[in-house]
């Protein structure tokens, strides 16, 4: 089975949906979505914006986290450009759409490896892509309060079909190849056994003889991306042991803020969004990092075969960073320059067009 990681539309014009949702959605949306307008009209391809609404905000607008209105506008869409939300809505998109895809880069940068949780060559050169299933799992299984002789509890259940595992492992799979050839399979099956990610991976990888499939454990996977993490290349995962593993990315490279994931189905199309939630103890205060939602765009111009877009972002990003502009969360050092959310975004305008 193929799917389409990379869909190369090279079109002219698009069509995308925002949504903002709450939190500092509402301010790094807005941001990613003005470097985009400006490196269309310089690659000479438009953009236009529909509005949707999920969580709170569709909510109190429509009376449903997962409004029928969004999900009309997404359809026939681009792609979908995501803020955060911490009400509803996020999950129910994903599983509509067969959002089964998350890939999540982690790299770091030449000047902001002062910035990691780890001494800078425990992370130069870091480039670790993690393959996160995203539409099963605990997240999705049987859920919810019950009581027993014992008391009021609480349950979630993990489900994995081997098909869902199958598919997902294809993909990681495609990636190592066209990487370095190096898959890690994260699994939990001392404790698991029922869901059996080793097995099913390993038959996948015999479709792809140059790719090295190691399984680990996900505690000691955790453990070794601080110990050790330019070990790792390739990372599979579930549900949520995806989630919390690329978390620990924005440790190693210096800020949540920093990092984009791009979520897509089997005909590639795709929702794009940073990692980090709705940041509610700096919302509104105009100093939340856009690089993560501006790099999910990257990755969405990718996914549509506009390299030379994303590259010019890329590019300017990094020109940027290295003259010491740093927003809040990378704790901006003696000899760096502090820019809120307003200013990064007029500088990487002005790199954009060099």
């Amino acid at each position: 089975m193929a799917f389409l990681i990379n869909s190369a539309l090279n079109k002219s014009a698009y069509r995308i949906v925002a949504i903002p949702g709450s939190g500092i959605g509402l301010e790094v949306v807005p941001a990613a979505l003005t470097i985009l307008h400006q490196v269309g009209k310089l690659e000479g391809f438009t953009l236009t914006v529909d509005y949707g609404y999920l969580g709170a905000k569709a909510l109190e607008k429509f009376g449903s986290n997962f409004p029928q209105e969004t999900v009309q506008l997404c359809e026939g869409a681009d792609g979908i450009v995501f803020g955060a939300v911490s009400q509803g809505g996020l999950l129910e998109l994903r599983q509509h759409f067969d959002f089964f895809i998350n890939l999540r880069p982690i790299r770091s940068e030449n000047s902001l490896l002062h910035t990691s949780s780890l001494r800078p060559e425990k992370v130069k050169d870091l480039d670790i892509l993690i393959v996160r299933e995203l539409v099963s799992g605990i997240y999705f299984g049987n859920a919810g309060r019950d009581s027993d002789d014992q008391g009021d509890y609480g349950y979630h259940t993990m489900h994995y079909s081997d098909r869902e595992i199958r598919r997902i492992a294809q993909v990681a799979l495609q990636k190592a190849q066209q990487r370095r050839g190096l898959l890690t399979v994260a699994h939990k099956e001392n404790a698991l056994p029922h869901i059996p990610w080793t097995r099913l991976v390993e038959e996948e990888a015999k479709e792809f003889p140059a790719v090295k499939v190691i399984p680990m454990l996900v505690d000691n996977l955790a453990m070794q991306m601080v110990l050790n993490p330019q070990q790792f290349d390739v990372i599979l995962a579930g549900n949520m042991f995806g989630d919390i593993l690329s978390d620990l990315g924005g440790a190693l490279v210096g800020s949540i803020g920093l990092l984009g994931s791009a979520s897509l189905n089997e005909q590639g199309f795709g929702l794009y969004e940073a990692i980090h939630g709705t940041a509610p103890d700096i919302a509104g205060k105009g100093i939340a990092n856009p690089l993560g939602t501006i790099g999910a765009c990257v990755l969405m111009l990718q996914q549509w075969g506009e390299t030379k877009a994303a590259q010019r972002i890329i590019t300017a990003q990094k020109r940027l960073l290295a003259k010491g502009y740093r927003t809040a969360d990378l704790s901006p050092a003696e000899g760096e320059l502090y820019v809120n959310t307003a200013t990064l975004v007029d500088l990487l305008l002005s790199e954009i067009q060099k």
